[in-house]
């Protein structure tokens, strides 16, 4: 495995990460044995599985993106040289990433001939020295100096944690990051036991007689107690991240502002102690605020965010006013002292977006990034306005963990259930406080493929790989100890960009890209390590192209995989659910896709016709959808799930649905998946790939059944199809397990 300069992963689960790569180990020009280096990929398989050569100008723009210039012949061999001495040109590895259990050695660089001494301060403060290793390794010539290595051992039962190297000579010291991680994630081996069931649902649609326009945190612990008093485990829902704090809002949960804090607009107003001491005048103002928004629960077409949260905005300003209790004040301090600099500095962000606008040149110059002497004196200017947005995240958290109780008292062994987000949008408040570990000048996206054949571009900067390790991956594990901290698991969309992330450089289109590598090791290490911390379990969302191996890796670092019904097939033939992977989430079907009723009847073919989206005539995508689905009614026959259908009977499309969820539970799978669009007969899809807010209202569908009337929350649980649904599925399923 290439390892960055600044880095040393010590594992034994790695394999090679270049492996079903064509090409990539033995590049053929100076420029490509650059490239691969630094963990830039020459070649990538495409549509058909055959190879495709990155262009020399994508190669250059990619490195140059990663500080390598390559731009000429001389620049090039220079670049060489410097990655052969990188790494003896530092003392000390910036971050060592090891696994628990497992002794490993560590690297220290000095002149050749002095002194060399390693000591580990531990998370909890104790510090001892490390022994150094009889490791004979011939000094090399750096810059006209001889560099020798010195190697030290790291002991094998050094404790789970963030760990800090001191590391000197004579006057000469460094400093570095040492990170001990599980070889296994434990906490979905219960489930090995007694497999579980849960809803997965976009809160934003699911609404109550109460929401504001809008399904709230407290919808949120509606919903998890309903399902939860009738045998669900946990409730997944999409990522709630942060979005812009004013007006109009980024429809997509997966284009947040920040994938770290949680967005206000799903916070409920009247769930605020401090709502119950407003004053008469402030309390009339609020109602005032609310009945426009109340009626908007009414509307099955559209949500409308920009109504609710305009709304809901001016009223937690009210309630942000009302003075806090000498305890509440205690709990609002101690969340902002352990949040720390993180929230300090996207509360600035928020403060300075509410009047600059997202392209405005002030995000992007480098004398007004965060600490410049210009961010700085907002920070003093706007003191009052970054307090409320303090103040906005500490209710958020509060109103999570309200959840996640409510969860838990109902009998979830999970619980509330996080969707990460893959990136963030280029005019975030992560793009500009997170600037110094982004790749500037870089999209992530996806090659072409059998779906798109001009590739994708998400309009969202990766990590950069070496100023992440050098930062001993901080800004990433403060983002997943946010989200997990009331928590009880985390999906984590396209899990294969913590492998690698097809880069698209600016001006080039989607398909001119190129793959670049992350240390996988590392960063799945710290993802166990926080959810370990957390008792949370780990989905990855392993959909789409990917090496042969890397299901494998996740499966054996404890990660579930997911599986969805209408992609596992066996040839032409549905796969037998027998054949399930053991350690996933399956369900029958995905966001991506129309709810089940909308699916088994070919609306999503209707839809892409209509949107000009289709390759082929509408009447032969039909032609296959229909043999599709007789292939699986066939499989729901044979396995006597479904009864002979009843000639254009209104429940023949939910007896289908409760019948596939029936043959889902078949699966080894230690999770099964239901949609809350299928317990209640919604048809409409969520988001339709391809497509914008133009053509298609993606992330805006309020949660309706089958009449197209809204279903709220006061309603489900008397919902008879809602009722008959999940109970399919519980009985399914320990049926299944006995």
């Amino acid at each position: 495995m290439n390892t960055p300069d600044h880095q040393l992963t010590l594992s034994t689960n790695a394999p090679d990460s270049t492996s079903g790569t064509p090409n990539e180990d033995d590049p053929a020009t100076p420029l490509r044995q650059l490239a691969a280096a630094h963990g830039v990929g020459t070649s990538f398989l495409g549509h058909g599985g055959l190879p495709h050569t990155v262009s020399d100008q994508t190669l250059v723009k990619v490195l140059a993106a990663l500080g390598v210039q390559a731009d000429t012949d001389e620049l090039i061999e220079a670049a060489l040289r410097n990655a052969e001495l990188a790494h003896w040109r530092r003392m000390l590895p910036r971050t060592v990433v090891v696994t628990e259990g497992e002794s490993a050695t560590v690297p220290v660089h000095v002149p050749h001939g002095s002194p060399a001494r390693l000591t580990i301060e531990r998370e909890d403060g104790e510090v001892f020295d490390a022994e150094q290793q009889d490791v004979w390794v011939p000094p090399a010539d750096v810059d006209g100096h001889l560099v020798g290595r010195a190697t030290f051992a790291v002991p094998a039962d050094l404790p789970l944690g963030y760990h800090t190297l001191h590391a000197e000579s004579d006057d000469v010291r460094a400093q570095g990051s040492l990170i001990v991680v599980p070889a296994r994630l434990q906490t979905a081996e219960p489930l090995h036991e007694k497999r579980g069931w849960g809803l997965a649902a976009q809160l934003y649609s699911v609404r109550s007689q109460r929401s504001w326009g809008i399904g709230d945190f407290a919808d949120l612990a509606d919903l998890a107690a309903i399902s939860g008093s009738r045998g669900a485990d946990y409730v997944l829902v999409n990522p709630l991240h942060a979005a812009e704090p004013v007006t109009p809002l980024q429809p997509s949960p997966y284009s947040p502002s920040t994938r770290r804090f949680f967005n206000p607009l799903y916070i409920r107003v009247e769930a605020i102690p401090e709502f119950a001491f407003l004053k008469p005048r402030k309390r009339a103002k609020i109602d005032q605020l609310l009945d426009p928004v109340l009626k908007l629960n009414a509307d099955p077409d559209r949500l409308d965010r920009d109504v609710s949260f305009a709304a809901k905005l001016e009223a937690l300003e009210l309630v942000y006013k009302v003075q806090r209790s000498a305890a509440r004040q205690d709990a609002l301090d101690r969340f902002c002292r352990e949040a720390g600099p993180g929230l300090d500095d996207f509360a600035l962000w928020s403060a300075i977006r509410e009047d600059t606008g997202p392209t405005d040149s002030f995000w992007t110059k480098p004398k007004s990034g965060i600490g410049s002497e210009r961010a700085e004196a907002r920070r003093v200017e706007l003191a009052g306005r970054i307090d409320f947005h303090r103040w906005l995240q500490w209710v958020c958290d509060e109103q999570l963990e309200n959840a996640q109780r409510a969860a838990k008292r109902s009998g979830m062994r999970l619980g509330v259930v996080h969707d990460l987000a893959v990136g963030v949008d280029h005019c975030s408040a992560d793009a500009w406080t997170l600037r110094d570990v982004l790749a500037s000048g870089m999209s992530v996206g996806a090659p072409p493929d059998m779906y798109n054949q001009q590739g994708q571009d998400w309009g969202q900067p990766p990590w950069h790989p070496e100023r992440l390790a050098e930062k001993g991956y901080r800004p990433f594990r403060d983002m997943l100890g946010t989200v997990l901290r009331h928590a009880g698991g985390i999906r984590v969309d396209h899990v294969l960009g913590l492998f690698r992330l097809w880069w698209v450089p600016a001006g080039n289109s989607p398909a001119d890209g190129a793959y670049v590598r992350y240390d996988h090791d590392a960063l799945i290490g710290v993802l166990a390590l926080e959810a370990h911390r957390a008792g949370a379990v780990v989905i990855g969302e392993d959909l789409g192209t990917f090496e042969p191996w890397v299901r494998d890796y996740l499966a054996a670092r404890g990660i579930l995989g997911t599986s969805i019904l209408w992609f596992e097939n066996d040839g032409d033939s549905p796969l037998p659910p027998e054949r399930y992977r053991v350690q996933a989430l399956a369900s029958v079907n995905t966001h991506d896709l129309p709810p089940t009723a909308g699916y088994l009847a070919g609306d999503h073919v209707a839809l892409r016709s209509r949107l000009g989206l289709l390759e082929r005539s509408e009447a032969d995508e039909r032609l296959d959808h229909n043999a599709t689905m007789a292939r699986m009614m066939d499989l729901l026959k044979e396995r006597g799930l479904l009864p002979e259908a009843s000639g254009g009977h209104a429940r023949d499309d939910e007896r289908t649905i409760e019948a596939l969820h029936r043959l889902l539970a078949q699966a080894p799978s230690v999770l099964l998946g239901v949609a809350l669009v299928d317990a209640v007969g919604e048809r409409r899809v969520q988001n339709q790939p391809g497509t914008t807010g133009a053509l298609y209202p993606n992330w805006q569908i309020p949660l309706a059944g089958p009449d197209g009337k809204p279903v709220v929350l006061d309603q489900l649980p008397e919902n008879p199809r809602f009722n008959r649904l999940l109970a399919a599925v519980e009985h399914s399923l320990r049926t299944a397990t006995t």
